[in-house]
């Protein structure tokens, strides 16, 4: 019996009130609850959603990849008109490859790093299509990789994934779903956590093969900037069900259901200034705090009154003085840079690699400092340097008018009090051995806090203060989400009163809701405490809706430093030019436009 083939009219993927159900101890989950959908070949989709929305669930149920689990589903999948929830587990890898591929978010996941990515591609080809030779798949892998504009394919087929960058690393992902030239490809979140650029990249190479390849796509992200410009249509998911769905160009400019309205509320966007999102953030707290008070007209509780004013005291607004009346900075750093020996130079000598290159900024009590740019441009180091988790090769590091520079560790001790960091995965940087009132509390006791109930009480006011309960004191880091989690460690930053806060892209793991929600946290902090932030981000929108300066970096020096709006509105370097020119918009016509820019300026080049 052969199988059946779709005509040219009828769609490559069908999906048909799909429910996906997983038994737990408490009941049963829907993850997914009478989902529908249809792309046409060559057609693309966007499925759009908050971490638990449903939409990985529904990857893996494409795929066929709940096999195997306990999971319970029905309803219909076809995937080039065969029924993928009926077949056999045969055909179903047969399927897998040849009519549908998948795109995983985590490059580093997806490859083995014990294994060239030529033998992983050729892996790939043999395992769907065993009559094909080693020789033939190793030809097909070097076509792949030169596909997705991977440079001197025929070397870099010997590479190992270590060898790669990120975004090389996502191209190689997406040329191990392309080598056996199936009829749709699934990526699920590609680009997340890469830079703009990289980002960019990795959109315009998707659009360009599903055009050429007359490719079905379906793009899964949180991100409805990410899809805007990339597919047709979307579908926006909220606990496993489809809100809305339809033509991206109507649901992004009319949205009709109040969960996309508020997804799009919290995309950042490049021509959002800080101060603009400063007083859409004030504008919110005060109409919380008029919500907290009507509730608490006839006996305000301790729970709304630490909502609105902080835990047991009032602080004012913090209002950074007049640039001319600020006097000495809090924060100096001049001429800075930081070198690293590397092995593999010529006959097996170490060669130097300069992280950064003579970096010098002031920075003022109560103002903020966005720094940013692509991944390897320093951003990481220059923040270990002010922290002195690095001691700069050369330079100065004066903090409130002291050297710190080349300070010993028991010298630094005090410092830590002054100097705190929020690292950027909420999910390593906590012990997960440790409940989270230990975590924050670890701090006071290094500095010589031995009243025990002094800490806990202390930890549990900050605790309600950046949002969570007092009773999660000895909850751990497993049994919260990834948003609450960054808020732990924000607390953890907060415990000892710093004078500074340094936030190594904070919020690059998070969903748009999320993020926002941390962003505006961190802003009524600064205005609660008189912070002074130090915010390192890739992600140009973002930095721009919370900083007063950026600097721009590029290959460790500092290609451009000034006033946010005078940077993002009349940028003087062609770097940032272009980092501007690939930040993703929310219009899907001006997205297609940038891309076809994008493409242009790439054509010169070559």
């Amino acid at each position: 019996m052969s199988e059946s083939v779709p005509s040219a009219a009828s769609p490559v993927v069908r999906v048909q009130d799909l429910r996906v159900t997983f038994p737990t101890m408490d009941g049963d989950v829907r993850a997914v609850n009478g989902l529908s959908f249809e792309v046409p070949a060559g057609g693309a989709l966007g499925i759009v959603g908050e971490s638990g929305s449903g939409k990985s669930v529904t990857s893996l149920a494409l795929m066929g990849l709940h096999r195997g689990s306990r999971a319970r589903i029905s309803g219909a999948i076809e995937v080039v008109g065969q029924d993928v929830v009926r077949a056999s587990d045969r055909k179903l890898r047969r399927m897998r490859g040849n009519d549908i591929a998948m795109v995983f978010q985590d490059p580093m996941q997806s490859l083995h790093p014990q294994f060239t990515v030529g033998n992983q591609l050729v892996e790939a080809l043999r395992v769907h299509r065993p009559e094909v030779s080693r020789s033939e798949a190793r030809t097909r892998a070097v076509e792949s990789l030169d596909r997705v504009g991977i440079p001197d394919p025929a070397k870099r087929i010997n590479s190992y994934p270590h060898e790669f960058s990120g975004g090389m690393r996502q191209r190689v992902v997406i040329a191990m779903g392309l080598m056996c030239d199936p009829k749709v490809l699934l990526a699920d979140e590609p680009t997340t956590a890469l830079d703009v650029t990289v980002q960019a990249q990795v959109l315009d190479l998707l659009d360009e093969l599903r055009t050429d390849l007359g490719m079905g796509l379906i793009l899964v992200s949180h991100d409805l900037a990410v899809v805007a410009g990339s597919v047709d249509e979307v579908v926006v998911m909220r606990h496993g069900v489809a809100v809305e769905r339809g033509d991206v160009r109507k649901v992004l400019s009319e949205p009709e259901h109040s969960y996309t309205q508020a997804l799009l509320a919290a995309v950042p966007r490049v021509e959002v200034s800080r101060a603009q999102r400063r007083a859409r953030d004030r504008a919110e707290r005060g109409r919380r705090a008029r919500r907290e008070q009507r509730r608490g007209a006839a006996g305000a509780t301790a729970a709304g009154e630490a909502g609105r004013k902080g835990p047991k005291e009032a602080f004012a607004p913090f209002t950074p003085e007049p640039k001319k009346e600020r006097g000495e900075p809090l924060l100096r750093v001049e001429n800075v840079s930081q070198r690293f020996r590397v092995r593999g130079g010529t006959w097996g000598r170490s060669t130097d690699f300069w992280a950064v290159r003579d970096v010098s900024f002031d920075l003022y009590r109560g103002e903020t400092l966005g720094v940013v740019g692509e991944s390897g441009s320093g951003k990481s180091t220059l923040s270990r340097m002010v922290m002195r988790l690095l001691e700069p090769t050369r330079g100065r590091v004066e903090f409130e008018g002291r050297d710190i520079t080349h300070m010993s560790d028991r010298a630094l001790r005090p410092l830590r009090r002054d100097v705190q960091m929020v690292f950027q995965n909420p999910y390593s940087s906590l012990n997960p051995r440790l409940t989270v009132g230990d975590a924050i509390g670890t701090a006071l006791r290094v500095q010589g806090e031995k009243d025990g109930k002094k800490i806990r009480r202390q930890v549990q006011e900050l605790l309600e203060r950046v949002g969570l309960e007092p009773d999660h004191y000895n909850r751990f880091p497993h049994a919260f989400s990834g948003g609450q989690r960054q808020r732990i460690a924000i607390a953890r930053a907060l415990i000892l009163k710093p004078k500074l806060i340094i936030c190594d892209e904070p919020v690059s793991a998070l969903d748009v809701s999320t993020q926002d929600q941390v962003l505006r946290l961190l802003s009524e902090l600064q205005d609660d405490f008189g912070l002074t932030y130090i915010f390192v981000a890739h992600d140009l929108a973002v930095v721009r809706q919370v900083s007063d300066r950026v600097a721009v970096m590029r290959a460790g020096e500092v290609v451009e430093m000034g006033d946010s709006d005078s940077v993002y509105e009349s940028p003087g370097s062609e770097y940032t030019r272009q980092l501007l020119n690939a930040a993703p918009v929310l219009d899907p016509d001006h997205a297609r436009e940038l891309r076809a820019d994008r493409v242009r300026r790439r054509t010169r080049a070559t």
